[in-house]
Parts: structure tokens; C-alpha cells; sequence
């Protein structure tokens, strides 16, 4: 019987859904285990060969533990809000919902077509209302709650309005925007608003001032990824820097519990290492600084206040508020001209490109150790996130430093005795201390590091500094706190309304509120979000409903909103919702949360790291302090799936200055003898680099009269590996792979491209090896090109075939653990030409192959599951145990040698002692001649290897 690929896969894929097969219940007397893939933006171009990778690596570990007998938890959902779908809106005036449920649906077709084990009753779609209710919800808690920095969680606001009433800021240990002091008192003495306004300075959710990528031509802010070169990724429309008013979340607060969760979970140490360095925690002092000629001072951090002797000039970050104060007349224009040209940079550009920039302020501060006046120069250098936004630069000492102190011809002072400052800074984390302070300079009460270690240095130094009042000791963090606001359309509705400018939450039994109907997504003429065009986008406090906004008043009607949430909204918390995706009643119930618990295997790209991957983390510690997540941790173990890399095809045309001739293009192996520009095309019509050149003339008709030069009879293209784009022509659709080999030969094949962590080039020319093999497994079963039924279980199991069989079971079940599928599957390979060759026909062997094939390719696996008589699923069978007793060799073969020499080979039993191998050497007849007139004066046996006979 022939192997027909189309047949049986259509059939099981239906088989599956008729079956539920793979619908999920909780079931306490089964082990859980919860597979996660970082869910799709369903975009309109739909899925090319690169995306399932990761789909079905994860796919084969849910799979595989399903049959070691876990109750498997593999879900699959789509991160429907996005800048695609509202751009599209935009330019057709198609709702984005309309557009996005059609790309919904294209990609369930695809997915679907790949036979993944997925449990569709428990999709979410974040544009759900039924499923941005506990986004909102979420939100809302935020809002409510304050960090603790004693206990290190969040508190309910209404515990810190009681601390304000009993006492004040007194004893208040707390993440806060600025630092605050007031008595009960005067707490009590505010009105509302004012109140509300210092609140909104603790809060886990709450409106703050903040330098965002602004990109007026999308007429939204942009999250830092979103930005390439200082250009929006989506259109290529410049993005500048401007300070705006936005919704935050407090990320910060809980940068300690992220760093410390890192060594909790099971993730590469390269995207540890890199959480580790955006989190940033370091462990300095904060100092004041006065200004010269001025009642004003500022605060400085620096993780090395020892150097402070050292510092020859100081810088402050462009988005400063001290920029403003300190700029000096004379300095403005210099200023402004420099502040304009960061702005079109943003702090990605700033970090990467290590160009020296900068312009001086004008104004001079005072180094409170020496009293001496130090430049206060602006460079983009300097982040407002990190510190207070202001350094103290200690060129000797710092590569930064350095580079601009000599860029704009500023003094060096070197710190660390023998340190050789001539060509770049020196490193000062070890040595003896010198010049601080430099010979015959007075300092504040004759403070002095001069003759001590480093670490001693800076010990006395914070010691000193806190003794005097000149600042304190600090821990400081990198991390800033999360930019919430969108001004788009497509998103998230904050469930908040305005009562005398300040924010007030929508009463979350009125939840969810839902994205209102808008004719245009532009933002209005006067410049507010799409939602300004609302009209129904008010809300009644008393009526508890949206109202027309026309109706706003100052007793009852108040503005709502006009921001939206951004995308990581709604893929923060996504995994507690998978474990409870129907319930009306919270985000996840504490049955379903007990048991699923967290994820024990995240499947996704690295490159999510720093934005996904931290808000996740936040969010669901958020969760865990309100009692709603019974896991800190939401991800157990991370795999970061490689990047498959296009192969695009070239044709070259000869360059010709006579365009009225037809072009002319010469195949690949004889361009070198021409002048030639070479052309991307469409892969989809090149087979094994041969161009079908009919093809190429329809899809190219400019060039339905070109003229080829062959090799051989064929246009032979060019190739090269590229990112798979569609501007690049090299975008591979599964669909056609599905079609033309099937399911189960796209999912070998992508594993079999390398270590699912690697990234790798597609090349449709290799696939046919893996269908090959596919044909070659289902000969096993079926005698070639007939219906005989080849596993019997009268058959006997042959010594070989259970070595091939357990070798197998050993290996691949190690490689699935370890994620090495290409080397499974070459294991699969030979393990077949092994059965073959040896002529294998014990049903129960071929039944447990089967079993082992499921989770790389189901399909062929099911339909010889059930030919070999099961009625039920492969899903449920159970994994095969490995025996070593079936790979302990009952033979071994040894090298028989004369005076180490060797001569031939002979097998002996496993367990024949030396004494008898050396019998029964010296009895060969093939020995003999190397043994005739010769004395033996020993023999040396060298167990499993060889077999030396000393003669004379």
C-alpha cells in the first residue's frame, strides 16, 4: 500500500476535533504539565515556514509527556492587538477587528493543517472583551496598591492613606516617583485632588511625566523596540523624544524580586545575563551637589563615591529638568540646538552609538569635598532613567569619561598610584589611592583616601558621606518603570473616567469596558488619540454606563480615557487565563491555579527578553502579592527557538545601454563573463535552483520577452542565505510544503535543520530526504506497493532488533529532553535501514516504534497505530522503557597481535575470561604461522580492545 500522505492526515486531523483528543480537564490523580508558546500576532501575511519552528518543538515535548502519562496542558491563543491592523484601518477605513479575525482564521487554517496537539476550547484573543475584562481588572488593582519596600510586595492603598492620617511620611518605606515629607497633618489639611495628587506618587499604575518616542507620522508613542535607527519600524517614520503624560506601571519597584527569581528558574544563562544587565541593580551613594552662585543644589548617584576627587566635570542626560535651570543665557541657543538633535535619537541609538556629543550648561557646580567649581556640561550620554539623570564624570577612571574629556579637552585626573591615563581610562577597581586629594588641596575636614586600598576607599568614603549629611547610601536600578499609554485606537480601553482631572476607576462590576465603534483611526485634528472621535465614550456614575460624551457635566458625566493599553497588556498574564479560559468570575480560579500552577516549558524567541519576558514576570508578581497567582515565577523553564533563515534565488540580468533591446539574463555558472545585476525572485518558482522561466514571465511580465542563456538546457540561479522576507522573494508558505510532502515531513524536516536553538537556512532542495524516510518507516509495515500487512504477532523478535529498538528508545527519549531533535531524528533514520535490513516483523518492536515516531510526526503514526488493531489514540499510549539489557554485547571482537603487530580479528563471548581468550588464541590456526619455531614468552589481553602475544 502506498504511503498517501493526504489522505491520512486529513483524515486524523478530523478524527482529532470529532474526538476532542486533545481537550484538557484538571484531573488530581495525574501529574500536570503545561506547555506554553509565545502566542502569534496574526498578521495578513500569514505564517511562513519559520514560524511553526518553535510550535513544533514545543509540540513534541507536549506530546511526549502526554505519553509518560502527564495530564498535558498545550494551549494556543492569538496576541490580536497590534500597529499592523490599526495602520491597515487607517489607510482602507476597515475596522481593525474585521482584518484581524480574518488573519485569525487563516492562521487556524495553517496551524491546523501541521496537526499540533492544541486545545482550541481554550483560545484567548486579547481584543476579547471577555478577555480584556481581567486586563482592566488587573490594571485597576495596580492602581490601587502601593510597594512596600520593607515586606518587598504590594499593599493596598488604603494601608498607606492610614500610615499618611497616623503619621505622615515619618517611617515610610516605599517605591515613590520623588521623595516626599509631610505630617498627618498636613495630609489631613489637603483637599481631595491634592490628595489624589500624592498618591498618584505610590502607585503601581499611575500618571507620571515621561520622556516617550513620540512618532508623529503614526501619531503614537512607540515602545523602544518598535524603533529602529530613530525610525518607526512600521512605515519608517522619524521618531523623536518628547516628554508626555503618561499611564506607568511601577516595574521598578520590584527589580530586587526579578533579579533574585532569575536563580529560581530554569532559563539560558545568556538571557538571564541579559535581564540581569537591564535590571541593573548597582550598590552606590547618592550625593548633593550645589550649584555655584545659586541657593539650589542636585543629586548625584555613583556606584564609586571614592572617586570623587577625580571628578573634573559634570553631566546631566538632555531630558533633565536640571537642563532647563542650570542652562545659562548666554548658553541657550548652543542648548536648544543640541536638545533638538537628541531628540531625534532614541535611548536604543544613544546606548549603541558611542559617538561623543555633548554642549556645556553654562553653569558650575560645587564639589562638596574641595569646594572646587566643576563644569556642568549635557550629553545624550547620560540616561534620565538611570540615577537621578545627572553624573559626576571621573575621566581617569571611566571610558565614557575618558572619551568626552578629551573630545572637549577637559582635565584627567588619575586616582590609582602607577595608573598610565596618557591613551585611555584605567581600570580602578583594585590599587592604592593617590591624589585624593591632590598635595596642598584642602578638603572638608581634611578628608583623605590617599595611601589606602580601593575597598577601603570607598568604605570611608560612604561612611563619610553619610556622617556629614552630604547624601546616603543607595541601591539603584537600571529598570524603569513600564510606559502604559497608547495613543491608538486598537487596543486595551483603560477603565478609567476624569472627575476634576484627576483619574477615577470604572466600578469593576461595570467591567469589561469595551472598545467603542469610531468612523476614522487617524487621531482627531486637534490632536487627541482616535478615541477623541468616540462619541459614545463617556461615562455616568450614577447610571453606571457609557454615555454620549456630549452629556459631560461636573456632577455625573465625566470624560473617559483616550488612551489605550499597548500590545504587552494583554501577553503579560495570558497563561493564568489559559488555565481558566471560561470562567466570568476572576482570572483564573484558585482550582485551576493550584493545579496547573505555572508554566513547566516556554517556547519562544530571545528576542523578547527584555520587554515580554520582564512585564510577564512583573505582572505575574503583582498577581502572586494579591494572592491570585499561587507561583511567583510564571515560567518554569524557557527554550528560545532559533530564526529559520530564508535561501533566496537570484537571476542575473546583463546590463545593457540599449534599452530598446529585450533584457537579456544569463544563468549563475556563466555571469562572470558579463556585466550583470542580479534580481531576487519569487523561490516559490525555482526548483533546486533551476528557474522555471515560464513562471518567472508571468509573474514578471516586464520580461515576457527576455531572453535566457542556459547551462545545459537550464537556467541555473543564484543563491544566498538572507532573512526570510517578502521583499526578499524567499518567503517559503507551509502550506505549499504541506500540500506537496505533508504534515509529518514539515515538522521532520524543520527539526532535522539543526539544534532547535540555532538559527538555520531553509532549503526546500533537502525536504525530500525526510519524505524519503517517511516512505521508507511505512515499508516497514507494508510490503512495497501492495496491501499486505507486514507486523505479526507470531513474528519472532530477533536479539538484533531489540538492540536496534532500545538503542533507539535511549536515545530519543534523551534527545527529547534535551531538545535535540535533529539528532533524534538521525537516530530514526538508522534505526529504520536497521529494521529493514534485518527484515523486522514483531508487531509488538513496530508497535513500539510507532509510539516513538508520534510526537515528530503524528499523523502516519496515528493511522499505524490503529492499523496494528488499538482503538484508541497514539496520544495515550504509553512511552516505551528503555532496557540495557538488551544493548550488553554478547560478543566482543578483538585485535589479535605479535609483538604489536596486528594480524586479523577474532569474536570471543563477552564474559570469556583471560585465561580463555589466550586459549583459545594460541589454538587459531590463523596463529600458527606467526607462531611456528617461535617461543611464547607472554600474552597481554587488553579487555574489549586487543590481544598482544610476546614471542621470541
Amino acid at each position: 500500500m502506498e504511503y498517501n500522505f493526504r489522505e491520512i492526515e486529513k483524515k486524523w486531523q478530523a478524527q482529532w476535533v470529532a474526538d476532542k483528543t486533545y481537550h484538557t480537564t484538571e484531573d488530581p490523580n495525574k501529574q500536570k504539565f503545561y506547555v506554553l508558546n509565545m502566542f502569534p500576532y496574526p498578521s495578513g501575511a500569514g505564517l511562513h515556514v519559520g514560524h511553526p519552528l518553535g510550535y513544533i518543538a514545543s509540540d513534541i515535548y507536549a506530546r511526549f509527556k502526554r505519553l509518560e502519562g502527564y495530564n498535558v496542558l498545550n494551549p494556543m491563543g492569538y496576541d490580536a492587538y497590534g500597529l499592523p491592523a490599526e495602520q491597515y484601518a487607517i489607510q482602507t477605513g476597515q475596522h481593525p477587528e474585521v482584518t484581524t479575525v480574518a488573519n485569525i482564521a487563516r492562521y487556524r487554517q495553517q496551524l491546523d493543517n501541521i496537526g499540533f496537539s492544541f486545545d482550541w476550547d481554550r483560545e484567548v484573543r486579547t481584543c476579547d472583551p471577555k478577555y480584556y475584562h481581567w486586563t482592566q481588572w488587573a490594571f485597576q488593582k495596580m492602581f490601587q496598591s502601593f510597594f512596600c519596600n520593607s515586606c518587598q510586595k504590594a499593599q493596598p492603598i488604603e494601608k498607606l492613606i492610614a500610615h499618611f492620617e497616623e503619621k505622615g511620611t515619618e517611617g515610610l518605606n516605599v517605591a515613590e516617583s520623588e521623595h516626599l515629607e509631610f505630617t498627618a497633618e498636613e495630609w489631613k489639611a489637603m483637599n481631595d485632588v491634592e490628595k489624589q495628587k500624592t498618591l498618584m506618587n505610590y502607585r503601581i499604575a499611575y500618571l507620571g511625566e515621561t520622556m516617550v518616542n513620540w512618532c508623529p507620522g503614526l501619531g503614537t508613542v512607540l515602545a523602544n523596540d518598535e524603533v529602529v535607527n530613530g525610525v518607526s519600524e512600521r512605515g519608517g517614520y522619524p521618531v523623536v523624544q518628547k516628554k508626555m503624560q503618561q499611564w506607568c506601571l511601577r516595574t521598578s519597584a520590584y527589580s530586587q524580586r526579578l533579579l533574585d527569581g532569575l536563580e529560581t528558574i530554569q532559563w539560558s544563562d545568556s538571557i538571564k545575563e541579559t535581564q540581569k544587565n537591564w535590571i541593573g541593580r548597582s550598590e552606590g551613594t547618592e550625593m548633593q551637589f550645589k550649584v555655584a552662585g545659586q541657593d539650589f543644589d542636585f543629586t548625584i548617584f555613583t556606584t564609586r563615591a571614592d572617586t570623587i576627587f577625580g571628578v573634573t566635570f559634570m553631566v546631566l542626560a538632555p531630558e533633565s529638568e536640571l537642563v532647563e535651570k542650570l542652562t545659562t543665557a548666554e548658553q541657550k541657543a548652543a542648548v536648544d540646538e543640541y536638545l533638538a538633535y537628541v531628540k531625534k535619537r532614541t535611548e536604543l541609538d544613544r546606548m549603541a552609538n558611542h559617538s561623543v556629543t555633548g554642549v556645556f550648561s553654562g553653569s558650575y557646580a560645587v564639589n562638596p569635598f574641595t569646594g572646587e567649581n566643576i563644569p556642568i556640561w549635557i550629553s545624550e550620554y547620560v540616561l534620565a532613567g538611570y540615577g537621578t539623570g545627572a553624573i559626576m564624570a571621573v575621566p581617569a577612571h571611566d571610558s565614557r569619561d575618558y572619551a568626552f574629556a578629551k573630545h572637549f579637552n577637559l582635565p584627567i585626573i588619575p586616582l590609582i598610584e602607577g595608573a598610565d591615563v596618557s591613551e585611555e581610562s584605567f581600570d580602578a577597581k583594585e590599587g592604592i589611592v593617590q591624589n585624593s586629594p591632590v598635595a596642598g588641596k584642602q578638603t572638608l575636614d581634611g578628608f583623605s583616601l590617599n595611601g589606602l586600598t580601593v575597598k577601603e576607599a570607598i568604605a570611608a568614603t560612604k561612611k563619610f558621606v553619610t556622617e556629614k549629611g552630604l547624601g546616603r547610601v543607595k541601591v539603584n536600578y537600571r529598570l524603569r518603570d513600564a510606559i502604559f499609554s497608547r495613543q491608538r485606537y486598537w487596543g486595551e480601553p483603560f477603565p478609567v473616567y476624569y472627575k476634576d482631572g484627576m483619574p477615577q476607576m470604572v466600578p469593576e462590576d461595570c467591567l469589561p469596558l469595551e472598545l467603542p465603534e469610531i468612523e476614522t483611526y487617524k487621531p482627531t485634528e486637534t490632536g487627541e488619540p482616535p478615541l477623541g472621535r468616540a462619541k459614545m465614550w463617556a461615562w455616568d456614575v450614577e447610571k453606571k454606563q457609557v454615555v454620549d460624551k456630549a452629556l459631560v457635566d461636573n456632577k455625573t458625566v465625566f470624560p473617559l480615557e483616550l488612551n489605550t493599553m499597548p500590545g504587552f497588556a494583554g501577553s503579560s498574564a495570558y497563561y493564568l487565563r489559559y488555565m481558566d479560559p471560561h470562567d466570568d468570575n476572576c482570572l483564573v480560579s484558585k482550582e485551576a491555579d493550584n493545579y496547573w500552577q505555572n508554566v513547566d516549558l516556554y517556547v519562544g524567541g530571545c528576542e523578547h527578553a527584555t520587554g515580554h519576558l520582564i512585564y510577564s514576570r512583573f505582572w505575574n508578581k503583582f498577581l502572586f502579592d494579591l494572592g491570585v497567582s499561587c507561583k511567583e515565577e510564571p515560567f518554569q523553564k524557557l527554550v528560545n527557538q532559533g530564526m529559520i533563515q530564508g535561501r533566496s534565488n537570484f537571476v542575473y540580468r546583463i546590463n545593457s545601454d540599449d534599452h530598446s533591446k529585450a533584457p537579456v539574463f544569463v544563468s549563475a555558472g556563466l555571469k562572470k563573463d558579463y556585466d550583470v545585476t542580479p534580481i531576487h525572485v519569487d523561490v516559490n518558482i525555482v526548483s533546486a535552483d533551476v528557474l522555471d522561466i515560464d513562471a518567472f514571465k508571468a509573474w514578471r511580465p516586464e520580461y515576457a520577452d527576455a531572453e535566457f542563456i542556459l547551462e545545459d538546457g537550464k537556467y541555473i540561479c543564484g543563491w544566498a542565505v538572507e532573512k526570510m522576507s517578502k521583499s526578499m522573494f524567499n518567503v517559503v508558505n507551509p502550506d505549499m510544503i504541506v500540500e506537496k510532502y505533508g504534515a509529518d515531513t514539515l515538522r521532520l524536516y524543520e527539526m532535522f535543520l539543526g539544534p532547535v536553538e540555532a538559527s538555520k537556512p531553509w532549503d526546500t532542495n533537502g525536504i525530500d530526504g525526510c519524505f524519503r524516510f517517511l516512505k521508507k518507516f511505512w515499508n516497514l509495515y507494508y510490503e512495497n506497493r501492495t496491501d499486505n500487512f507486514l507486523p505479526s504477532a507470531d513474528a519472532e523478535a530477533s536479539a538484533d532488533s531489540m538492540k536496534t529498538l532500545h538503542k533507539l528508545i535511549k536515545k530519543v527519549t534523551d534527545d527529547i529532553e534535551n531538545f535535540s531533535y535533529n539528532t533524534s531524528i538521525s537516530a530514526f533514520m538508522i534505526a529504520v535501514s536497521e529494521f529493514a535490513q534485518q527484515k523486522c516483523r514483531n508487531k509488538q518492536v513496530l508497535e513500539q516504534l510507532v509510539v516513538l515516531i508520534a510526537p515528530f510526526a503524528p499523523h502516519i503514526a496515528e493511522e499505524l497505530w490503529h492499523v496494528l488493531g488499538n482503538e484508541t489514540t497514539v496520544c495515550d499510549a504509553q512511552w516505551p522503557k528503555f532496557e540495557p539489557k538488551y544493548l550488553v554485547e554478547s560478543e566482543v571482537q578483538l585485535t589479535i597481535s605479535f609483538n604489536g603487530k596486528a594480524r586479523f580479528q577474532k569474536k570471543f563471548p563477552a564474559d570469556a575470561t583471560n585465561d580463555a581468550i589466550q586459549q583459545a588464541v594460541l589454538s587459531d590456526e590463523q596463529s600458527q604461522k606467526y607462531l611456528d619455531g617461535k617461543t611464547v614468552v607472554k600474552v597481554i589481553v587488553v579487555p574489549k580492545k586487543i590481544v598482544n602475544v610476546v614471542i621470541k
